[in-house]
């Protein structure tokens, strides 16, 4: 039987943790800093599992997040150097590395944020009013971040902060200037249209006058060359045709009529011949006399 002192003992043990709470545990992604009387800050806890503490109110706890946290600003406007106006929309990324020196200086998370929005904000303006419009939105924007990146860390390093990243998601032009910004490029558009299709119209122009050239030329050739031809076809035929007859001008003559005959009567063709043409002779039987 367990005696009533050891039973009271350890009654009295646990209503003394549970009340005064010398234990705390910090999980993987937390770090804690113990604090003196709720006000003095005295260590900071940043290895994960359970630890001893005096009882409160003489230390308490106060947790921070150990991992990487995002700054979302709203969007806000800028000038730049040639005097245009935008509005960034921006986003970093920062860890808390000094619980202690944040406590001190900011409080909490959102004090952080609080001073990393000033921060930030600032170094944007400085950096953007050193560049145009047009290097901002396409040329430059990964020199400029990683600029504004490094001078906020620096700041931030007092307040026990690193700021690892800051982002532009958007620059656009505030709505006033919408509508005009359009209106001209939709101007210059037009513009480099006509531009392109007055070339594009010159070019086919002297295209299709080099392609007329060029097709008169070969008719031109192809033609000569034809009347070559012909003239040397008529030619060798004259001389067959001269040769032939005057082996034997009489066959000859027999021959060619025999040949109009052919092409000229057929049995829907009537011949009407006086009787004194050489064509009649064949049916006189005068050919051969």
């Amino acid at each position: 039987m367990i005696p009533k002192k050891l039973v009271l003992f350890l009654i009295v043990l646990l209503v003394g943790v549970y009340v005064f709470n010398p234990f705390y545990i910090v999980d993987e992604v937390e770090q804690a800093v113990v604090l003196k009387w709720g006000v003095d800050p005295l260590k900071t806890v940043k290895d994960p599992g359970l630890h001893f503490k005096l009882p409160w109110p003489y230390h308490s706890i106060i947790k921070f997040e150990k991992r990487l946290l995002q700054y979302d600003a709203q969007p806000r406007e800028i000038i730049t150097r040639d005097k245009k106006t935008l509005i960034l929309d921006n986003y970093a990324r920062w860890r808390i590395v000094d619980p202690v020196q944040l406590l001190r200086t900011v409080r909490d998370e959102n004090g952080a944020q609080t001073r990393i929005d000033d921060i930030i904000y600032s170094e944007l303006r400085v950096e953007t009013a050193s560049h145009d419009q047009i290097e901002i939105i396409a040329q430059q924007r990964e020199g400029i971040m990683r600029r504004v990146t490094e001078r906020c860390n620096e700041k931030a390093g007092e307040y026990g902060i690193e700021i690892q990243d800051v982002r532009i998601k958007s620059a656009d032009l505030p709505k006033e200037n919408e509508n005009s910004v359009f209106q001209r490029m939709v101007a210059e558009r037009e513009r480099q249209a006509k531009k392109y299709r007055s070339e594009g119209q010159s070019e086919a122009t002297r295209i299709r006058a080099e392609a007329d050239k060029e097709s008169k030329i070969i008719i031109s050739e192809a033609y000569k060359t034809s009347e070559i031809l012909k003239g040397e076809g008529d030619s060798k035929s004259i001389r067959i045709y001269a040769e032939a007859y005057s082996k034997d001008p009489d066959f000859y003559s027999f021959l060619r009529t025999l040949e109009i005959y052919r092409k000229a009567l057929n049995t829907r063709t009537t011949g009407v011949f006086s009787t004194q043409s050489e064509l009649f002779n064949l049916f006189e039987g005068r050919w051969f006399k």
